[in-house]
């Protein structure tokens, strides 16, 4: 067996849909906690991983400047992870 990494992204217009009202979040969150509730049942989870805050400090370069962001430009940001087990790839895929 070995551990991945599955990486939870979304473009701010699937995170509106998924989370933009309290009872779409309660549907989202449910749906959310169910499939890491099969993935413990299975054995298969193995770190449920935080989910990460959308916005933050950045800190660059040697003089260790604090500005605000991080700020992303690209189309969908990283929300959050958690880390499986699987026998392999095509396993990891398939959960």
């Amino acid at each position: 067996m070995s551990e991945f990494v599955f990486l939870l992204r979304s473009d701010e217009e699937d995170y509106q849909q998924a989370m933009g009202t309290p009872a779409r979040a309660q549907k989202s969150l449910q749906a959310w906690v169910g499939w890491i509730k099969e993935l413990e049942a299975q054995g298969q989870l193995k770190n449920p991983g935080i989910p990460l805050e959308r916005s933050g400090k950045t800190v660059r370069g040697k003089a260790l400047a604090v500005t605000d962001g991080p700020f992303t430009e690209a189309k969908d940001i990283v929300l959050g992870f958690i880390v499986v087990e699987a026998r392999d790839l095509a396993h990891a895929v398939e959960i």
